[in-house]
């Protein structure tokens, strides 16, 4: 009897440890920064995988680690030497940009994804670079985030630059009463910008919402303007926002797959009643001096 060969595709895709490498290189490429007389590249990455194949490579990421840092070395030294001719025309001419170098020390961290957004096979980088201050805007720091994804064949790319959030000033602005899958909560806002909506590890949020995914891993943002106290809402999501039961204009474009606020934002009054998506509703209401 002939014995029989499954010749079928397995029913989850498996991903080769070099290929977690090859994602943290490609993801390190996106996110360098031209100075006046280097170039720096991000040294901290945090490296998502589908709980599965965590469980599958955990024995081993010690060593995955290691390489991947190798590896990062070897391409900065790789781009260095490509770009040597360039380097000297730059400084030549007084262009911005030079040698490639880290901005710290290597560290690479993995984790298991813990909100079910990675399918079988998914890798997500996330790498974050401190920026230079820009004197002329009255800015300080800025920290640029890239998150890339491997999902199969195709590559994903997410940016966002942001400034290390004020420290809370303990004062209490407004408060926002929900009742999501967990229950009822009440949120003290307490800063000038409170994002709300399902969040994940590529999205960061305030105000953390359990609920159907009509609402949006980013649904909305709550903006305090600090010179008048007056408060905003502005909408993020993919299913729309109410104030009052009456639908706000998008806050946001759409740009080459990235979301970019418009700067269309709408009044909250003193009391607001917010629904996201008809599925979740927050009653806003400013604190009493």
């Amino acid at each position: 009897m002939t014995p029989q060969v499954d010749v079928s595709a397995p029913s989850t895709p498996r991903r080769y440890a070099r290929d977690i490498v090859d994602a943290v290189i490609g993801n390190m490429r996106q996110n360098l920064e031209p100075l006046k007389y280097s170039t720096l590249a991000p040294t901290r990455y945090l490296v998502y995988l589908h709980p599965a194949e965590f469980r599958r490579l955990e024995g081993i990421l010690p060593r995955i680690r290691l390489e991947t840092i190798q590896a990062l070395t070897a391409e900065l030294t790789a781009i260095n030497r490509r770009s040597r001719m360039l380097q000297r025309l730059r400084t030549w001419l007084g262009q911005p940009g030079g040698p490639v170098e880290g901005a710290g020390e290597w560290t690479i961290d993995f984790l298991p994804d813990p909100d079910g957004e990675l399918g079988d096979g998914d890798i997500l980088v996330d790498s974050e670079l401190v920026l230079p201050p820009q004197p002329e805007l009255g800015a300080g720091a800025r920290t640029r985030r890239i998150m890339t994804g491997r999902v199969g064949q195709r590559t994903t790319r997410q940016e966002e630059t942001f400034r290390p959030a004020a420290p809370a000033s303990g004062t209490v602005y407004a408060r926002i009463a929900y009742t999501d899958d967990d229950g009822p909560h009440t949120f003290e806002v307490v800063k000038d910008s409170t994002v709300v909506g399902r969040g994940g590890i590529a999205y960061r949020v305030d105000v953390r919402i359990n609920s159907a995914v009509d609402v949006s891993r980013e649904h909305l943002r709550i903006r305090r303007d600090p010179s008048s106290g007056r408060f905003f809402v502005i909408d993020l999501s993919t299913l729309g926002t109410t104030v009052n039961g009456k639908p706000v204009a998008k806050g946001y474009d759409d740009a080459d797959g990235a979301k970019r606020e418009n700067g269309v934002e709408t009044p909250l009054g003193d009391a607001a009643r917010i629904g996201l998506a008809g599925m979740v509703y927050l009653d806003f209401q400013t604190a009493r001096p």
